[in-house]
């Protein structure tokens, strides 16, 4: 009987872990599926700027202070209520006299009672002309408050729109702050504003590789009486790491500039981290996993709902994307973030007068080829300038010593106030093919259009604007601020 129940228990078991083995095969599909549509997802949520007026708070009422039972005058004493009742017609001896008596007393306090009421009248009406006072005055108080709070949005509101760094920072910080992230993403991001570029550069952290399940599904091994995992191929694991990390991408993309209500941003620079630790070192490390930059015409003539996700960040906006995501093997960031952070092109003092710095603007074109000269010996790189007029569209050439990474680069510099037009750009490719150099970069005191940008993706030429290039004097010591003078 006992071997019957127990050969009955075993028949059981491979039935139970089977399905338990489908189990979890359909969740690790299910999480696979997932990551697949977190584009999709995305893309079923409208997304709209924050009007800045809505910000305002409805003008608020002060509570009243005024009793409703004082608000009314309470009614003063009725003889009636105090006159004695007359003697009859059968009268004893000294009814007159005891009626005039009690007659005189009532006089008295009616008298009284009229003096009270006066007095109390006088307490009221003071009381409510106090609580008046105070309610009046606690409206002013709360309107002034009002006023003062919708004289900021209104300022903040102007700030955005001339286009004025910190409140366009501020406002695209908040309204990627409200954005949840799914399935448990990490939330970290940082934004940066270029105006001289009308540039919103993003630091998004991305999840690991250890998103994508390492398990490609699960089987009962009869032989071990076990649920046993099959691991996925090494390639499939890589290529949905980087299908998700291209989808996160797009979706930072379709975030901004569906944010933009205001229209300050013409061109995006995505540059997607990923926060783990190297298991080579065992140190915490953040390399830059995929990095693009997109144009507001390039992003609108997107159909995000029909494209390749990696396809479309390669190819049509020349992204660098890690090639093995999974050993953390970073690419080079089309523009660092730090380049972009106001906090290190801020004016020193608030009266741009008593700045010791000097302003670039004031140096002669010769002068700014010099500053740009030292500026790059500083950063390690063994330079060469030419003289003006004979450089063939070349004011520098810098050597990088440093293999792989290095080579040899022409530098344009620019001591413009305007924006560098897209044919300088051009010109600066050009010369770069001529002269077989590895990059060219172009140097400004002002900011580069959308199209410049979108001309430089995929190529190897790095725009340097105004913002980055005081970024890049600040981090190399030399003393340097940017002020426009009023025409």
């Amino acid at each position: 009987m006992g071997r019957s129940v127990e050969g009955h228990a075993r028949s059981d078991r491979p039935p139970g872990r089977t399905a338990e083995a489908a189990q979890r095969t359909a969740a690790v599909r299910e999480r696979v599926q997932a990551l697949g549509n977190v584009l999709s997802d995305a893309l079923a949520v409208e997304v709209h700027g924050t009007d800045l007026q809505t910000l305002k708070r409805a003008p608020r009422r002060a509570p009243p202070t005024v009793s409703p039972a004082d608000l009314e005058a309470h009614p003063g004493p009725v003889w009636d209520a105090f006159v004695p009742q007359a003697p009859g017609p059968f009268r004893w001896w000294g009814a007159e006299r005891r009626y005039a008596r009690r007659l005189a007393d009532a006089e008295d306090r009616f008298a009284e009672a009229i003096e009270r009421h006066r007095a109390a009248e006088e307490t009221r009406r003071d009381r409510v002309a106090r609580a008046l006072r105070e309610q009046v005055e606690q409206q002013r108080r709360l309107d002034e408050a009002t006023a003062e709070q919708h004289a900021r949005i209104d300022a903040y509101e102007r700030a955005v729109e001339n286009h004025e760094r910190v409140a366009v920072t501020r406002y695209f910080t908040k309204a990627l702050d409200r954005i949840t992230e799914p399935l448990e993403f990490p939330r970290r991001r940082k934004v940066r504003y270029v105006p001289e570029s009308t540039l919103l550069a993003v630091e998004w952290d991305l999840p690991d590789v250890g998103v994508v399940p390492a398990e490609a599904s699960y089987h009962y091994d009869r032989s071990r009486d076990a649920v046993v995992a099959v691991p996925r191929d090494p390639v499939e694991l890589r290529r949905l790491y980087q299908q998700l990390v291209a989808q996160l991408a797009l979706r930072a993309l379709h975030l901004v500039f569906g944010s933009d209500r205001y229209g300050v941003v013409e061109t995006v620079v995505f540059n997607g981290m990923v926060e783990s630790v190297d298991p080579t070192t065992g140190q915490t490390v953040r390399p830059c996993l995929i990095t693009l930059r997109a144009t507001r015409e390039q992003y609108q003539a997107l159909v995000l709902d029909q494209l390749d996700p990696v396809a479309c960040v390669r190819h049509y906006f020349a992204a660098e994307v890690s090639r093995h995501p999974e050993e953390l093997q970073p690419v080079e960031p089309v523009l660092e973030f730090d380049l972009a952070d106001p906090r290190t092109v801020e004016a020193v003092d608030v009266i741009s007068e008593i700045d010791a710095r000097p302003n670039l603007l004031d140096l002669s074109p010769e002068a700014f080829e010099h500053l740009v000269h030292n500026l790059l010996t500083r950063m390690g790189l063994e330079t060469r300038l030419f003289r003006r007029g004979t450089d063939g569209g070349i004011d520098c050439v810098a050597y990088d010593p440093r293999p792989i990474t290095g080579g040899k680069f022409v530098v344009q510099a620019k001591l413009w106030t305007r924006t560098v037009p897209p044919s300088a750009v051009r010109d600066l490719f050009g010369t770069v093919l001529d002269a077989g150099a590895t990059k060219g970069i172009l140097i400004t005191t002002s900011g580069f259009g959308p199209t410049s940008y979108q001309f430089a993706n995929g190529k190897p030429l790095q725009l340097i604007d105004a913002t980055a290039l005081l970024s890049l004097c600040h981090t190399h010591n030399i003393p340097a601020r940017i002020i426009r003078r009023a025409s």
